[in-house]
C-alpha cells in the first residue's frame, strides 16, 4: 500500500480555491456582462460609451483629483511624522504609533460620524465646502496608511549612510535630501499606492460628509442599483484596468529609485 506523502505544496490548495471562488470568478463574471447587452450579445458599446459620456469622464476626472489632493495632503501631514519618530530618541515612541494605528480599530463609520459633527460645529453647514471636507475626511482615514511605510522605511536606513555624508561635509538639509530621503522613496511610493487608489473609490466619506458629487465608487453602485449591470461591470473593469496600470507604474518606479540609488552610493 502506497503511503501519501505531504507536501508544502499542499497548504496552498485551500488559498488556490479561495482566490478561484471569489477573484477569478467575479472577474470573468464582470468581463461577461462589461462586453455584453441586455440581451446577451457581445458589444464594445459599453467600453466606447465609458470614453465618450462626458458625465463618466468628469466624474473619472473629478475622482482623480479628489484622490490626487488626499494623497497630497497625507503625505505633507505623514512624512514629517514618520520621520520625526524614526529618527527622534522619544521615549514612549511605540505609543505615539499606537495613537495613530487606534482610530484604525474603530468602525469606519463611527470614525466618519463624530468627524462629521466636530466639522458641523466649526462650519454650521457641511454643504458650504463639499469638496475640502471630502478631503479632510479621506486623509482623516488614510493617514496612517501613508505614516506606517515611510516609517518602517526610515527606521530601517543604515544610519552609517547618514554618519558618512556629515563627515564628508554635507550639512542637515543635504543630508536629507540626498541620502535620507531618496533611500525612503520605497515607503513614500506605497504610501501613495495605499492612499490614492482607495481613494478614488471611497464614496462613503463624500455620502457621509454631503458631498452629493459621484467619484467612480458611487457611479459604480449607481448603475448597479439601477440594474444597469452592463454598464456598472465596464465602469469597474475600467477602473480595475487603472489601478492596474498605477500599480506597476508604482512598482517599477520603486524598482527604478533602488537601483538608482546602489548605482550612486557604489
Amino acid at each position: 500500500m502506497n503511503r501519501r506523502i505531504f507536501s508544502r505544496k499542499m497548504l496552498g490548495i485551500p488559498y488556490g480555491i479561495f482566490l478561484i471562488i471569489f477573484v477569478i470568478l467575479p472577474l470573468f463574471v464582470i468581463a461577461y456582462y462589461a462586453f455584453t447587452n441586455g440581451e446577451g450579445h457581445f458589444t464594445i458599446s459599453n467600453l466606447t460609451g465609458f470614453f465618450t459620456d462626458p458625465n463618466t469622464m468628469g466624474t473619472l476626472c473629478y475622482s482623480a483629483v479628489m484622490a490626487f489632493t488626499t494623497t497630497c495632503v497625507c503625505l505633507l501631514l505623514a512624512y514629517p511624522v514618520a520621520y520625526i519618530l524614526a529618527r527622534s530618541n522619544i521615549r514612549f515612541k511605540s505609543v505615539v504609533i499606537m495613537i495613530f494605528v487606534m482610530p484604525m480599530w474603530i468602525n469606519f463609520t463611527l470614525r466618519l460620524t463624530a468627524l462629521k459633527e466636530i466639522l458641523t460645529m466649526i462650519e454650521g453647514n457641511l454643504a458650504f465646502y463639499p469638496f475640502i471636507n471630502s478631503v479632510i475626511g479621506m486623509t482623516y482615514d488614510f493617514l496612517p496608511f501613508m505614516i506606517l511605510p515611510i516609517y518602517t522605511t526610515i527606521m530601517k536606513l543604515d544610519n552609517s549612510l547618514v554618519e558618512a555624508a556629515s563627515d564628508l561635509g554635507a550639512d542637515s538639509r543635504q543630508v536629507f535630501t540626498k541620502v535620507i530621503f531618496p533611500l525612503s522613496m520605497p515607503g513614500v511610493i506605497s504610501g501613495i499606492s495605499m492612499v490614492f487608489l482607495p481613494a478614488m473609490t471611497n464614496y462613503v466619506v463624500l455620502d457621509m460628509l454631503y458631498n452629493s458629487t459621484y467619484i467612480m465608487g458611487s457611479l459604480i453602485g449607481s448603475y448597479f442599483s439601477a440594474y444597469d449591470w452592463n454598464n456598472g461591470s465596464m465602469i469597474a473593469l475600467v477602473l480595475l484596468a487603472i489601478i492596474c496600470i498605477f500599480t506597476l507604474l508604482t512598482n517599477k518606479s520603486g524598482a527604478d529609485d533602488a537601483n538608482a540609488r546602489g548605482g550612486a552610493l557604489l
